[in-house]
């Protein structure tokens, strides 16, 4: 049986990774278009900027956003001039840092499905008289459906797995930050290796059970290639 403190956690890391997964998709997705379209110059240090999370440390991306949100920040002096309090340490903070972090693991699956579409369905809808955003919405979105169900399941797992970036950006507040990679963490270090076994059991599981309905998910909806 789970503890309450880790039920609580647990909660908050479900929260965390749904946010974060919708909020990856939303911003995600113009960011995957363009970089699939355009053939600027600049595309390659826009692509190299997305994907800069997979090569830096965690605690090194979480200590420039902590500074970043705190209250000697920009954003942090923004938040207090607004009348607000500045991010650090708050649920809202872990939602950023977290979507900052999981930016590569949505954007590239779906850059790569828009890439491998083609242009030719783009083509034939415009001849058709349909608008640039009919043939995004009606064309380019549907023939990238596994592109989009395959960055969903990256950038929710891998939010469930955080730990470098969300401990330096919101700490280990009980209710408000704790979320499981943390709890497991304090299990270890209080050598009650019971309850972390536990908890990283779940995780394993459920994430080999996600990526496993993805994977038999991807069979069914092959890849369009026009």
């Amino acid at each position: 049986m789970l503890a309450p403190e880790d039920l609580t956690a647990l909660v908050l890391t479900l929260k965390l990774a749904t946010i974060s997964t919708l909020v990856l998709l939303v911003l995600g997705t113009p960011v995957a278009w363009w970089l699939a379209m355009t053939r600027r110059r600049v595309r390659p240090v826009v692509d190299a900027l997305v994907s800069l999370p997979l090569v830096l440390p965690p605690t090194v991306l979480g200590f420039y956003l902590l500074l970043f949100l705190g209250p000697d920040g920009p954003l942090g002096r923004l938040m207090i001039a607004a009348g607000g309090r500045p991010l650090a340490f708050t649920f809202t903070g872990l939602v950023i840092g977290s979507v900052i972090y999981s930016l590569p693991f949505v954007v590239q699956p779906i850059r790569d499905a828009f890439m491998a579409t083609g242009h030719a369905p783009l083509e034939a809808a415009a001849t058709l008289g349909a608008s640039p955003r009919d043939r995004f919405f009606t064309v380019a979105v549907p023939l990238a459906r596994r592109g989009f169900l395959t960055a969903a399941t990256l950038g929710f797992a891998h939010t469930l797995g955080e730990f470098g970036v969300v401990l330096m950006i919101g700490g280990n507040i009980p209710g408000r930050t704790q979320v499981l990679s943390i709890a497991i963490y304090n299990h270890v270090e209080a050598l009650d290796y019971g309850r972390a076994h536990l908890l990283s059991g779940g995780l394993l599981a459920f994430s080999f059970l996600l990526l496993l309905a993805v994977h038999f998910l991807n069979r069914r909806f092959p890849v369009v290639r026009v």
